[in-house]
Formats: structure tokens, C-alpha cells, sequence
């Protein structure tokens, strides 16, 4: 399934029913008081979470959601039957913007969470709801009222508690499939991951934590290059930042200080997260390299293939969750 994190949608409610003018017609009641019955609202639109999805994508080939309208009323002061609304699922952590005037709508993030986006159009009175006591017999009644349609933006930033930061390469994918049971694409060339991986990581026999893999970023990632604002969106919402530097480069203290300026320059209040550091491919090289990081920092040096350091990051990383 294609990885979608952005669509616009058209959402139209149905118009509210029609009021009507009737009147009792019984046996021996040659004149009896008014009856028409209300038209039934209009059907709405409703947004609600589904922890079963991960993407947009059923979204994107589907972008205009028009409910049905309400019947209209009725004789014998019967109403009429309110319109089907549209459930439109989506996935945990979807943003919901009105395009005509920038306002978040909503930020959807628990299992079963919903939203009312477009709301149907009231139904009409019927004659008997204008009936007074000096007004006996009357013979108004109102048409039933549109819902207001919106053009909104969804927006998906997922939801984890540990996201990866690394450049290209670095070996995020890897540790992602070997502390969890999920099989992101690895292979030995750049940008191999091209969207968010997600896995879920024990910590304990009843505890675990979400760990995010997001692509890798390049020098200029938060001026959007290489993608790098789409990709940086995504550890927003994380707890805790692991920044992965290989062994193998030419400065790994260097390759750090560059990411965590790409971050700072994205998103300021981002860089005040948590963050640990986490020097990769340990199996690759004789001893470890020289770090001297320009910040203090919890430093871990680990393999994902031979399993070095593994257990204590893991560790660390619960416990700064936990707290």
C-alpha cells in the first residue's frame, strides 16, 4: 500500500427536507387543525479514527463526500427521516485544516475519535408547528436549509513515541527491523526508505514503546531538500529524538551537529525534545570512534547486525518515555 499523507477533500452535506401544509382529514371532523409534519435534517459528514489505517490513500481516489438529503415531511404531523451521514475513516494522527481560512478543525489521534466536519442542513417546520391560538389554521411552513460545504486539507503526521534522525544510510531501517517485527526496505544505497516506517518495540514482558523511521535527511532538509519538510513533519509528535550517525564517517561528531541543526531549523521547540545519540554499524570498525559531540548528550554505540548495545538503548529509551 502507497504511503499518502496529504489530500484535499470536498465535503457536502445533505439540505434539510421540506416542511409541508396538511391538515386533519378524519370522519366527522370536516375541519380539523393543521398536521404537516418537519423535514428531516440533512445528512453530515463525520471524520473518525481508525487505528487499523496508516495512510491517506483510500482518501486520495475518493475526495468528494456528499451525504444525503432529509425527506420531507409529512400528513398526520409524521417528520421526515433524517439523512445518511458519511463516516470517512482516517488514520491516527490526521490533521484537519479548513482551506478557506487556515483553521485546524481538528487533530485526530485516538482509536475511535470523531468529528462532525460538515453538518447537515436543518429540516423544515410543517404547519403545525406555526399553529397558535388565535392563528388555528395555518398555511405556512419553510423549506429545508443547506449545510454549509467546506474544502478541508487532512494532513497525517504519525504518531510515535521514538523518532529516528539520521542522514541516508545511516542505519535507521535496520535497527527499526531488528528491535521490532517490522520489515522496512533495507538495502546498501541511499534513501532507500522513501516513507515512515513504524514498529512497535518491547521494553518488558507488558510494556512496549512505537519507534518511527523516518527517510533520511540531507544538508538543507528543512528548506525542503531531498523531501526533508514532508519527513520532518513526522517525528513532531515523538517523545524522544535518537539521532543515528555511522561509525564510518569521515566526523561522526560532525554528522551530528548537522542534523541536529537541520532539526533546530525546522522546528525550534523540537530540538527541546529528549534526544539520545546513537552511533551505528559499531561491527564495521575496530574500536570506537573518537566522539566528542558539541553538546552533552546519553551517547549508545550499537550494531544492528551483531546486536552490540542494543538492550541498554533500549532500555534508556523506555525509561525516557516512562518519563
Amino acid at each position: 500500500m502507497r504511503f499518502v499523507d496529504y489530500v484535499k477533500i470536498k465535503v457536502i452535506p445533505g439540505k434539510g427536507g421540506d416542511g409541508i401544509i396538511a391538515f386533519r382529514r378524519e370522519k366527522f371532523v370536516p375541519k380539523g387543525g393543521p398536521a404537516g409534519g418537519n423535514g428531516g435534517r440533512g445528512g453530515s459528514i463525520i471524520l473518525k479514527v481508525d487505528t487499523q489505517l496508516h495512510t491517506l490513500q483510500d482518501i486520495r481516489y475518493h475526495r468528494i463526500y456528499k451525504a444525503t438529503r432529509g425527506k420531507h415531511g409529512e400528513g398526520s404531523l409524521r417528520h421526515g427521516k433524517k439523512g445518511q451521514d458519511i463516516v470517512v475513516k482516517v488514520p491516527a494522527g490526521t490533521i484537519v485544516k479548513d482551506l478557506h481560512n487556515g483553521e485546524v478543525v481538528a487533530d485526530l489521534q485516538i482509536d475511535g475519535e470523531s468529528i462532525v466536519v460538515a453538518r447537515g442542513g436543518r429540516g423544515g417546520r410543517g404547519n403545525a408547528e406555526f399553529a397558535t391560538p388565535t392563528h388555528q389554521a395555518p398555511r405556512e411552513f419553510e423549506y429545508g436549509r443547506e449545510g454549509l460545504e467546506r474544502n478541508l486539507e487532512l494532513e497525517l503526521k504519525v504518531l510515535a513515541d521514538v523518532g529516528l534522525v539520521g542522514f541516508p544510510n545511516a542505519g535507521k531501517s535496520t535497527l527499526l527491523s531488528r528491535v521490532s517485527r517490522a520489515k522496512p526496505k533495507i538495502a546498501d544505497y541511499p534513501f532507500t526508505t522513501l516513507t515512515p516506517n513504524l514498529g512497535i518495540v518491547k521494553s518488558g514482558a507488558y510494556s512496549s514503546f512505537v519507534m518511527a523511521d523516518i527517510p533520511g535527511l540531507i544538508e538543507g532538509a528543512h528548506e525542503g531538500k531531498g523531501l526533508g519538510i514532508q519527513f520532518l513533519k513526522h517525528v513532531e509528535r515523538c517523545s524522544v529524538l535518537l539521532f543515528l550517525v555511522d561509525a564510518n564517517d569521515e566526523d561522526p561528531a560532525e554528522s551530528y551537529r548537522l542534523l541536529f541543526e537541520e532539526v533546530k531549523k525546522y522546528s525550534p521547540g523540537l530540538i527541546q525534545r529528549k534526544r539520545m545519540l546513537a552511533v551505528t554499524k559499531m561491527d564495521s570498525i575496530v574500536g570506537v570512534p573518537t566522539m566528542a559531540p558539541f553538546e552533552p548528550i546519553e551517547l549508545f554505540p550499537i550494531s544492528s547486525v551483531s546486536g552490540e548495545g542494543l538492550e541498554n538503548l533500549i532500555k534508556a529509551l523506555a525509561t525516557s518515555i516512562s518519563e
